[in-house]
């Protein structure tokens, strides 16, 4: 079977051209918002998938490990360069249909921003439930097709696909929306509980942004955000969700697992792991884990 295509910010300046010149402090700040309603006060080690530069990290204070994992390597350097060589942070290049941890190791994970770019999103939350814990806590956001401007739209004849049926859209190449039916069927099939869910960014049009300053903005959709559990027609959903079941036996110790075969523990001996199952060497650079590229042993 062909390889999944990955959707790649490998030489992006997507934190400073989105996020801090792209006039997007009111949709940051709704995310705040919703992050902090939905997270733990405190936890061990969360898994954070997809992480980019590191814009959301901070907002993980209650965990006494990070663990930032990203496609892209120099979306990593750049979160790097943000967070610094604390041994709270450990920076990881992979591939999230094929990541390298093993069983159980995570006590939280979180998922902002990440699943519109994946051509298999079940797939890819299935590879997620594995490296949680029992009753770990998984926050996910994705991108909502059944927003009410897309509903609208599709009411006035303006887009032909329809916001009503359970498949995803892909607007553009690698950018999908879901419906919220379909993401639910999906957590549920895969091992998850979903315990709450709160809709975001109601306002992102530009008309509002263009009228009303941020900051009244973000206390809008402060108010708005608790009736996700009620309804989903913003562009953005966050779901609170929770492992549910036994899950997979863990090995004492092992933390990385081998994405190619599947052997653990990896032994984490930097500044390179062997798998001494399948002999696949992993680098690790500049204090950055690099699971994408592992190539065969002598």
């Amino acid at each position: 079977m062909p390889p999944i295509p990955v959707c790649s910010y490998e030489g992006s300046d997507y934190q400073a051209s989105f996020w801090e010149q792209g006039n997007r402090a009111y949709e940051d700040g709704c995310e705040a918002i919703a992050l902090k309603r939905l997270l733990p006060s405190s936890g061990k080690r969360l898994l954070e998938l997809g992480a980019g530069a590191g814009r959301n990290t901070l907002r993980y204070g209650g965990y006494e490990e990070i663990t930032l994992v990203d496609f892209s390597r120099t979306q990593l350097e750049q979160a790097r360069a943000r967070l610094g060589d604390s041994p709270r942070y450990r920076y990881v290049a992979a591939d999230i249909y094929h990541l390298p941890f093993a069983n159980a190791v995570f006590d939280g994970a979180t998922m902002i921003r990440v699943l519109h770019h994946m051509a298999e999103p079940r797939q890819a939350l299935a590879q997620v439930r594995p490296a949680l814990s029992s009753g770990a806590v998984f926050i996910l956001e994705y991108a909502n097709k059944q927003n009410l401007k897309a509903i609208l739209r599709y009411a006035f004849g303006r887009q032909a696909w329809s916001p009503y049926s359970p498949e995803p859209v892909e607007f553009v190449p690698l950018n999908f929306d879901f419906h919220p039916g379909t993401v639910r069927a999906w957590l549920q099939a895969v091992g998850f509980g979903i315990e709450r869910q709160l809709t975001v960014s109601h306002f992102r049009a530009g008309f509002f942004k263009r009228i009303l300053p941020s900051s009244l903005l973000v206390w809008l959709d402060a108010l708005a955000q608790p009736t996700g559990d009620l309804w989903q027609f913003s562009p953005s959903v966050f779901a609170r969700c929770k492992a549910v079941g036994p899950g997979l036996p863990a090995e004492e110790g092992a933390f990385f697992r081998c994405p190619a075969c599947g052997h653990d523990p990896l032994p984490d001996t930097p500044p390179m792991l062997v798998c001494t199952a399948c002999g696949r060497n992993y680098p690790v650079q500049d204090g950055i884990y690099d699971f994408r590229l592992g190539k065969s042993g002598e």
